[in-house]
């Protein structure tokens, strides 16, 4: 017998999977619950700017069937949910928030879409993103703006962030979001909700934009990943989305190393929580701090970590080199000729206003020849190699993920003249940039985790960093977290 609507908002995706295998729940009233929920939540909020409600009804009722039958297609078999609108789901308008493709129609699936799909995942609709998904905001000309559930008048990030606003609104159960500059990680911790950004080249991004429509290679940097309400549902679709391209399933099968961690009093943490290139708010320094205590207590080996490698005087030059030389590709001549005189006036530049450190290497990415780009990957996987010996003595590094909770909407342009306030002193727009670095940089498994409000009522995310290819160690961690009660979603005030 199906259950009143009320109750399924925000009940977990592994919940609703075993109401729905149960027989207590069919998907059929599960797609026409969300559906009500979006009408009612989507218009203040504006997550969602893309619904297919036809298609996903006359999916849940086959899904119903199949069921009925004993014919499940996978471990989402009927379950509703909304992605990300930079993905590629055939027949349904994809614009990644760029007015050029407004009219962007893909015939094929993307390469996680299909995943999803092979699994029994019902798409409901698409959620907003900033411009080709390069900003720390999302909003667009095609749909406007996005507004964090907690607070109407602060983002809820990007560019991932429709997806997370969706998922702490109770409009979805799962999102799978991209990150490149923190856009898991920090739509999760502006929202309060569980992102997870992957080890490298662990999740296809074929079908997904930016790169152009039809792009086949993979963007250095970039990854995509799993968005959810609780750390157990992370792992539930990062299994579904991970795995090798069609092509690659002749050579190779995913094989990820399972977390040896059961519980926290086994757990070797390393806090790296401050460093003078970019401060953090001082109730989040405080609320990091105040967990390693309470992990400390349960018995858990908690140090502040130490490595050549945790100071963002190493981290952010390769970062912002590697980043420039990526973005190049869409940027116009003048574009980079400003970049070029952005790098050249850096040291003069600091004097008109808050900049954040090495900036300048971005401007210099941008323009360099290939032989100079080979140069710095070099360096980057050089200390990829040595960032190993930091996780033989630690099982997980706990990190901010931006010096703020959620800033306030902000759509100055130029981007580079915008500021953020940080213990009371402007701060360039960039330092939102930083903590997520060394997980970027190094392709590290690095998994946002809600544990606590601030006094104005926002929630705030620990960033969980692991060894390569350590991805069920961090989302472990952070169900620990969760079933400690030291971590875990809170809805918003009036949801």
């Amino acid at each position: 017998m199906d259950a009143p609507h009320l109750q399924l908002h925000y009940q977990p995706a592994h919940e609703l999977l075993g109401r729905l295998e149960a027989g207590t729940l069919s998907s059929e009233t599960l797609v026409t619950a969300l559906l009500g929920r979006i009408r009612d939540q989507n218009p203040a909020i504006n997550a969602i700017v893309t619904l297919d409600e036809q298609n996903a009804l006359a999916s849940a009722r086959e899904a119903d069937r199949q069921r009925a039958a004993s014919a499940m297609k996978g471990p989402l078999h009927g379950l509703p949910l909304t992605l990300k609108d930079t993905w590629e789901v055939a027949g349904m308008t994809c614009t990644a928030g760029a007015p050029a493709l407004r009219n962007h129609r893909p015939e094929t699936h993307a390469d996680v879409v299909q995943r999803l799909k092979d699994a029994g995942a019902i798409i409901l609709g698409k959620t907003n993103v900033p411009i080709y998904a390069t900003d720390l905001q999302s909003y667009n000309k095609l749909f406007g703006v996005t507004n964090n559930p907690h607070n109407p008048t602060r983002t809820p990030g990007g560019s991932s962030g429709g997806s997370a606003a969706a998922l702490a609104a109770g409009m979805t159960p799962l999102e799978v979001g991209s990150d490149l500059a923190g856009s898991i990680r920090t739509p999760a911790h502006f929202c309060g909700v569980f992102g997870h950004k992957p080890t490298r080249s662990l999740v296809s991004l074929r079908g997904h934009i930016p790169g152009p429509p039809g792009t086949q290679s993979r963007p250095d940097l970039a990854e995509a990943g799993p968005m959810a309400r609780n750390a157990r549902d992370l792992e539930l679709l990062l299994k579904v989305i991970a795995g090798p391209r069609p092509s690659e399933k002749r050579s190779w099968a995913l094989s990820m190393a399972p977390s040896e961690l059961q519980t926290l009093d086994q757990a070797r943490v390393g806090l790296w929580l401050e460093d003078p290139l970019c401060p953090v708010e001082h109730e989040l320094t405080e609320g990091y701090r105040t967990l390693g205590k309470s992990l400390a207590d349960r018995g858990a080996l908690v140090t502040d970590a130490r490595h050549p490698l945790l100071s963002l005087e190493h981290i952010l030059p390769v970062y912002f080199n590697l980043l420039g030389s990526l973005l190049s590709t869409s940027l116009k001549p003048t574009q980079r000729r400003q970049m070029r005189w952005i790098a050249r006036l850096e040291p003069w530049l600091k004097f008109l206003g808050p900049m954040t450190p090495f900036i300048g290497e971005y401007g210099r990415g941008v323009n360099q020849p290939v032989y100079q780009w080979m140069a710095w990957s070099e360096r980057r996987e050089k200390m990829r190699a040595q960032i190993e010996s930091l996780f033989r003595e630690v099982d997980v590094l706990l990190t901010p993920i931006t010096p703020t909770t959620a800033i306030r909407h902000d759509h100055s342009h130029p981007v580079f003249k915008r500021r953020i306030t940080v213990a009371g002193q402007p701060r360039a727009y960039m330092d939102q940039f930083c903590w997520i670095a060394l997980a970027t940089l190094l392709g590290l498994p690095a998994t946002s985790v809600p544990i606590g409000l601030t006094r104005d009522g926002l929630p705030f995310n620990v960033q969980v960093i692991g060894a390569p290819g350590a991805d069920l160690t961090t989302i472990r961690f952070a169900r620990l977290l969760e079933e400690a009660g030291l971590a875990g979603f809170v809805k918003p005030e009036g949801f």
